[in-house]
């Protein structure tokens, strides 16, 4: 950061390199969704097929806006209240959307840090805690939860959340996350103390450091058993899935999502480049990055997914050969996981009645490879189930959630400084009060705040956060930033700004995708969401030792309570865009409404 000696003026801060900047935007873009989102919309939408939706919405619509977000932040420099009552106050609203949707991200987002954190703590233990139940009270049996599911749905559910029945039933707040979350919040405040003179310094590791482990990941699940099936699984296209709206839905969400607009962090980073930088050149790199990651990261996990569908496979066949030697005594090596077709077959067929009597499970490795999670389901019970498998299991969990932690803690740098600078921008922040000390404060409130999820139903409601504040304030945000940009800013005018910045002219792709074609396709995802959404009664998936079915989750309509906790969630982050312009619509027509002396002429 650098001050003017004669005007003790201070400067807005500037990068000390393109790539400190580069980095920054990438770490922001690139976040967990690459690693256990984007995997799993491939395995439930046909494959291969979903990357033709996902690569449509990349360029007419992430991209874009992408391009938009940055250009707009370069050349105004400033964060996304300036950036917003600078082309019109009417839009100011637009600036404390963004600000409010990022802090209720925060929230929830570094909880997830949280998490990872524990699990990196526990993955020094040998074994590992989530491989093996433990003992009852009484020390005479397993732990009957824990057999009656298995050792990582137990750790996880358990012995990390401690989740409650059903979310009406808060519990209390489990101390060892509580720690975890106090951790993850000081780390995040150790980054920021000096704003992005420390941030970029934090994103030549943050950054890169998830890379170097999906590789070395990668390498070793290829050399595994079952790899090769998990990559023909994920490459192999259905295009009938391509008929369904979902899936065109989800690649729309996901890109969207992904690239992290809307936010007002991408404003705040751009807004410190020097005013000729070539922004147009920055969105293609960070954009084909974000995306060329969340291939890059399906491969590493579907191999290792692979690995772990084969093993479940040859464990259930081994399960099955079992019970055929012991009933027919037929010697212990005759019967292999080569030949148990054919053994089964002729078995089945001489004597079909004791076969059937067996009850033996059916064993089809597509229906492993079917076997579908997303998001923490994921990474802390699929994923560690696969960990457990591999030799030297300690050392591939610690790298796993280290990765983890850097790709949470780099998107952590640009959600909260989407908080920060705003704040800043609307002189919240007292002229005595060190940027330090408010800091701090903003971070020990937003850890108060995090709380929530630390109790004993936080898990339910961290998931609401996440489907509800994540997904349809971004969609109204983004529609009105390129609405404002567009239409009130203007298109020629913007067209000469880029011009400036960049030395080139704006071509026909990006101004008919402002004018046209972004905004229609935001509204229509917007438009088809709510429609989906409005067409079923939200429901949740609890964990209930006393549910029938149980170790399956007990999936339960939300109360009328929560739902409207729900609608408020949706609904609170975006009221302030009417509700600015309303106020400076009243503002304006007071300040022209005639004066008394003006009505009545002079006495």
């Amino acid at each position: 950061m650098v001050k003017t000696g004669d005007s003790e003026v201070e400067e807005r801060p500037k990068w000390d390199n393109k790539v400190q900047y580069l980095l920054t935007c990438i770490g922001f873009a690139v976040g967990l969704g690459n690693v256990w989102r984007f995997p799993y919309l491939c395995q439930i939408h046909g494959g291969g097929a979903f990357l033709i939706p996902y690569l449509i919405a990349l360029v007419f619509e992430g991209l874009p806006l992408l391009y938009l977000e940055l250009a707009i932040g370069q050349r105004l420099r400033m964060g996304s209240i300036g950036v917003w009552n600078s082309i019109s106050p009417f839009l100011g609203g637009v600036g404390v959307a963004s600000l409010v949707v990022s802090f209720l991200v925060c929230l929830f987002y570094n909880t997830i840090v949280a998490w990872v954190l524990w699990y990196f703590f526990n993955s020094f233990q040998d074994p590992l805690p989530w491989s093996q139940c433990p003992l009852n009270n009484n020390h005479t049996a397993y732990d009957t939860e824990c057999v009656e599911s298995t050792p990582v749905n137990y750790f996880w559910y358990r012995q990390t959340l401690n989740i409650t029945p059903d979310i009406e039933t808060n519990g209390s707040l489990q101390w060892w996350m509580v720690i975890c979350l106090a951790t993850a919040w000081c780390v995040v405040y150790i980054c920021f103390i000096k704003g992005i003179e420390t941030i970029g310094k934090a994103v030549y590791v943050t950054v890169t450091f998830p890379y170097l482990v999906l590789t070395i990941f990668l390498i070793r699940a290829l050399t595994l058993p079952g790899a090769t099936d998990g990559l023909v699984y994920l490459f192999t296209p259905n295009w009938q899935t391509l008929k369904n709206p979902q899936v065109w839905l989800d690649a729309a969400t996901q890109i969207f999502f992904s690239l992290s607009v809307a936010f007002g962090g991408l404003v705040v980073f751009s807004s410190y480049n020097p005013p000729n930088n070539d922004c147009e050149k920055d969105t293609i790199v960070v954009g084909l990055i974000n995306s060329a990651t969340s291939l890059y990261a399906s491969i590493s996990v579907f191999s290792i997914l692979g690995f772990k569908a084969k093993t479940n496979y040859i464990t259930c066949i081994d399960s099955n050969i079992l019970a055929l030697t012991n009933w027919f005594d037929i010697g212990d090596q005759n019967i292999t996981v080569e030949n148990y077709d054919h053994w089964f077959g002729y078995l089945n067929v001489t004597f079909p009645a004791e076969v059937s009597s067996l009850k033996m499970k059916h064993c089809n490795l597509q229906t492993f490879l079917d076997q579908s999670a997303s998001g923490t389901g994921l990474a802390f019970i699929v994923f560690t189930e696969a960990v457990i498998e591999m030799p030297g299991s300690q050392v591939w969990a610690v790298l796993f959630f280290v990765m983890l932690f850097s790709l949470g803690l780099s998107s952590m740098f640009g959600n909260l400084e989407g908080v920060l600078n705003p704040l800043h921008e609307l002189n919240m922040v007292p002229k005595w009060m060190p940027k330090e000390l408010f800091t701090a404060i903003v971070c020990l409130i937003s850890f108060l705040m995090s709380l929530i999820f630390t109790m004993g139903s936080g898990n339910y409601w961290l998931e609401i956060f996440n489907g509800y504040v994540g997904s349809v304030p971004f969609l109204i945000i983004a529609f009105f930033e390129v609405i404002g940009v567009v239409y009130v800013y203007g298109l020629r005018r913007f067209s000469e700004d880029i011009y400036f910045m960049t030395g080139r002219r704006l071509n026909i792709f990006w101004k008919a995708c402002w004018v046209f074609i972004s905004p229609l396709m935001l509204l229509v995802v917007f438009v088809a969401y709510v429609t989906v959404q409005s067409q079923k009664h939200p429901t949740y998936p609890a964990w209930n030792p006393n549910y029938v079915n149980f170790p399956q989750t007990n999936v339960t309509p939300y109360p009328d309570w929560v739902f409207a906790i729900i609608v408020l969630l949706s609904a609170l982050p975006v009221a302030p865009i009417p509700l600015v312009a309303l106020y400076r619509l009243i503002c304006c027509g007071i300040s022209r409404r005639p004066s008394d002396r003006d009505l009545h002429g002079t006495v």
